[in-house]
């Protein structure tokens, strides 16, 4: 039996990963008086007033118990309506999670054993590789500095006989680059070629500003699809997330979540079904602007790739380390995130664009002083 050496009672598995380095800067925040806070990726935006209105209207009409754990045929039956039409697999199952993480979460323990080997793309959002090491699996790291590009010549010389799945997000966080769709198409045949599940993450699949988003589900049928509605409609604390893809995977994650998470919270399934007919093009169009603007304030002195997606900008420190550049950040009252958190190397640094003009020109002024002084 495996004993933690240090802690005996804490379970060994907790020693494979630290506490998340962006909730680390969260806490920070709160102890802080009036940061310049570019650190965390959550939208800026309030919550549409029809959903606001219709989540208080399902409180107030006492839809407030469990939900069925596989999500309420409100929520469900409209998703499936949606992925139905998109895709016309006849296999293609959905329900709905408790946020994009507890989806995450769920799929690693229906599909990864111990020893099972992931690729993942460097850099990575932070949760990855920490679920892998959760379920016991091998996390396997794809390089793709200095542009963030896939390269899916790559991807096949790294499958194994142990390779179970390939974890794709496009548009990408830490650096808001968008795959090209010959990409994903590749990445789809390879995994269907080689009978490895192709995860897409897709929260970020309505902030492309540049090109259209392509998903892998188009090109193959076995692709399991994470996604929600926490970025696009502003209700991250609301825990709201759906998962599609093969019924075997999807029957055996409802099974997973009647153990774990039990259900999403039922008053904001009923908000999400309403959420699915809200037109947020504004405020996507109102992030390009703001892509724009980190871009053109920074690109003169920092070397970085112009983000197609997302609400995040990554950088390359001009000298030294991401960490201590930080650092340094941080005395001058400015919260980002140090690459290291989602990536092997410490070159780096993460800005969420997700916040106001006034709080963004801020940034910019104290990250061109910076590099100016530092």
């Amino acid at each position: 039996m495996s004993r933690n050496p240090i802690h005996p009672w804490i379970a060994a598995r907790t020693a494979a990963f630290d506490s998340s380095g962006i909730r680390k800067v969260f806490d920070l925040a709160a102890r802080m008086t009036d940061p310049i806070n570019l650190s965390i990726g959550q939208p800026d935006f309030e919550v549409p007033e029809p959903v606001r209105r219709a989540c208080v209207d399902a409180i107030e009409r006492g839809r407030n118990g469990y939900a069925l754990t596989q999500g309420m045929p409100v929520l469900r039956d409209k998703l499936q309506a949606q992925i139905d039409a998109e895709y016309g697999h006849g296999d293609r199952k959905v329900f709905v999670t408790s946020g994009t993480s507890g989806g995450l979460v769920l799929a690693m323990l229906a599909l990864v054993d111990p020893g099972d080997e992931v690729i993942v793309f460097d850099p990575y959002f932070v949760m990855y590789e920490a679920l892998v090491g959760l379920v016991g699996g091998t996390t396997v790291l794809i390089d793709t500095y200095p542009d963030f590009r896939i390269d899916v010549e790559r991807v096949a010389a790294a499958l194994t006989p142990r390779t179970k799945l390939i974890l794709l997000n496009s548009p990408a966080n830490p650096t808001g680059v968008v795959a090209e769709a010959a990409v994903v198409e590749g990445l789809a045949q390879l995994a269907a070629e080689r009978g490895v599940v192709l995860l897409s993450d897709e929260i970020y699949r309505q902030f492309c500003y540049d090109q259209s988003f392509t998903s892998p589900a188009r090109f193959n049928p076995q692709t399991l699809v994470i996604d929600g509605f926490s970025k696009s409609h502003a209700i991250t604390g609301w825990r709201l997330g759906f998962a599609h893809g093969p019924a075997e995977i999807i029957d055996t994650m409802i099974k997973l979540q009647q153990y774990t998470f039990v259900c999403a919270p039922q008053p904001a399934q009923w908000a999400g079904a309403v959420a699915m007919d809200v037109d947020v093009s504004r405020q996507i169009e109102a992030y390009r602007g703001k892509r724009d603007r980190v871009v053109e304030g920074l690109s003169d002195l920092y070397e970085l790739v112009v983000p197609g997606g997302a609400f995040y900008v990554f950088p390359q420190v001009p000298r030294g380390s991401g960490t201590a550049w930080v650092q340094a950040a941080i005395a001058r009252n400015l919260l980002v995130i140090p690459g290291s958190v989602f990536s092997r190397r410490d070159t780096h640094f993460r800005i969420s664009y997700a916040a106001a003009d006034t709080t963004i020109d801020r940034g910019i002024e104290v990250l061109r002083q910076l590099a100016r002084d530092v």
